[in-house]
């Protein structure tokens, strides 16, 4: 009898699942954004929304929630509905580092939330100015060890993707170098043209002009692979730090026990927006390249970037709050 009864539950369960699949999506899906409009987290969701509307058959309602670092839209995902129809755009912050950045954070990157897909990421640049006696991220390390304390990084903000990378270098190489944070990337990366800093770890998209101009010099991209706006440049892994990558990455996550078939059908729809000329030459101009990866290898990613940055941000002494 109680093996029967068991048996009846889990039928149920199974048959209303499959019904809210085939119903879904049945109305508009909100996607929150942790920043505001123009940041690369709302650039990526509005690139989608036309195929995302395509083959969901519903709009794509982009709703921006920025603030405090991105925890604003992320405790308001965690606690929506796990029915499919509020997502957000996570990024590295909202899903790694603010877990080691803030003492108190109102949700957890991994129990409360149910990773749907990975968008890509946006590598950054080690640049330097002219004066910098060095060519080479194995000759900037030598400098470095040569002159501890006397080399300083601009970043946007103590936290921040751009910040942590330096530390991450810092540690890496066995440097000491100094952090300079600025209200954002373009404050810092003026300063450094103006020969305030020494070098930093800057967006491809503002550093590169800089470069092809002479202004800057180049030595590595910070991603897992080579970038293809810049190939002949190095990964920084390559070029002296086996291991070293530090990309600032995107991701499409919803509340945590959506459905498993709301996920399939999610993510099926995503990774095919993220398919198409039209999304991929979208993003690319906006420095971010596409990296698609599917439900699962999201969540192992977001997994190990939270042990990975902890360490960084311990060691850093950075701290949000």
């Amino acid at each position: 009898m109680r093996s029967t009864l068991s048996t009846a539950v889990l039928l149920c369960a199974a048959l209303s699942s499959a019904a809210h699949a085939q119903q879904y999506p049945s109305r508009p899906v909100r996607m929150l954004i942790p920043f505001t409009a123009g940041s690369a987290a709302d650039i990526i969701a509005r690139a989608m929304e036309p195929q995302l509307r395509e083959k969901l058959g519903q709009p794509l309602v982009v709703d921006n929630r920025g603030g405090a670092g991105g925890n604003i839209a992320a405790d308001l995902t965690a606690k929506s509905a796990p029915d499919g129809y509020t997502l957000m755009m996570g990024t590295i912050g909202t899903h790694a580092i603010n877990y080691s950045l803030y003492s108190k954070l109102p949700y957890h990157p991994v129990r409360d939330f149910t990773p749907i897909a990975l968008v890509g990421d946006s590598p950054n640049v080690l640049v330097t100015t002219p004066r910098v006696q060095a060519n080479t991220v194995k000759e900037f390390i030598a400098l470095a060890k040569a002159k501890p304390g006397q080399l300083n990084y601009g970043s946007s903000g103590s936290g921040t993707s751009v910040h942590l990378s330096g530390e991450l270098f810092n540690s890496m190489a066995g440097v000491k170098t100094v952090h300079v944070p600025f209200k954002g990337a373009s404050e810092a990366l003026t300063a450094l043209l103006g020969g305030q800093l020494d070098f930093m770890f800057a967006s491809l998209s503002s550093a590169i002009p800089m470069v092809k101009a002479g202004k800057l010099k180049a030595f590595a991209v910070t991603g897992a692979q080579r970038s293809p706006s810049v190939p002949e440049l190095p990964t920084m892994s390559e070029a002296a730090l086996p291991g070293y990558v530090a990309a600032a990455w995107y991701g499409i996550l919803g509340p945590a026990a959506i459905p498993p078939p709301v996920v399939a059908t999610l993510t099926k729809a995503s990774l095919s927006a993220l398919a198409t000329k039209e999304v991929h030459d979208r993003l690319f101009a906006s420095g971010v390249e596409v990296r698609p990866a599917n439900s699962e290898d999201f969540g192992r990613l977001i997994k190990s970037e939270i042990d990975k940055w902890a360490k960084v941000v311990k060691d850093s002494g950075a701290r949000a709050d």
